[in-house]
């Protein structure tokens, strides 16, 4: 896998030139959710960003990824970082699609993409099923496309369209 990070590259794989989508996601479930996906993002030239913990560097052995700053959680420098992070990627790579099921490192790039105008999706998560994660309230105003995987999480997102569940 490459981990790029902040412009430096542990090579084993190139970033594609301009990739279809970027998947942005925490480690853990967020992570398992999306690699549900892989019968859709695995045709298309993708990229990855995620922190560099051992189960994203397992999950993503053969994908490229660039390194999150982590932990999100109460910690501001953290997320300054990542709309730096979230800026330089975007405007470097150019990604047709941000694609992200959460968690704090989403809403930088969700909000650099609105920016410049680069379509986002968000999946809510599996296991919230009546009511809007944080993330999901934060994002709200710049996705594109909002996607729940429970009837009941329209409540919270009236607007989504419901996949039913990934895991």
């Amino acid at each position: 896998m490459a981990f790029l990070h902040t412009g430096e590259v542990r090579l084993r794989a190139a970033a594609p030139p301009r990739p279809d989508v970027l998947l942005v996601t925490s480690q853990g479930g967020h992570l398992a959710q999306l690699l549900t996906l892989r019968e859709w993002w695995g045709t298309r030239r993708r990229l990855w960003v995620a922190p560099p913990t051992p189960d994203v560097q397992d999950r993503l052995e053969r994908e490229v990824v660039i390194n999150s700053h982590f932990p999100t959680t109460r910690n501001a420098r953290n997320a300054l970082r990542n709309v730096v992070l979230a800026w330089r990627v975007l405007r470097r790579h150019r990604p047709r699609l941000v694609v992200s099921a959460g968690a704090g490192v989403t809403a930088p790039f969700f909000v650099v993409a609105w920016l410049l105008r680069i379509p986002t999706v968000f999946i809510e998560v599996y296991d919230r099923v009546d009511s809007a994660t944080l993330t999901g309230r934060l994002v709200g105003p710049f996705t594109t496309r909002q996607v729940v995987q429970w009837e009941s999480q329209l409540a919270a997102y009236p607007d989504a369209t419901v996949v039913g569940p990934l895991l």
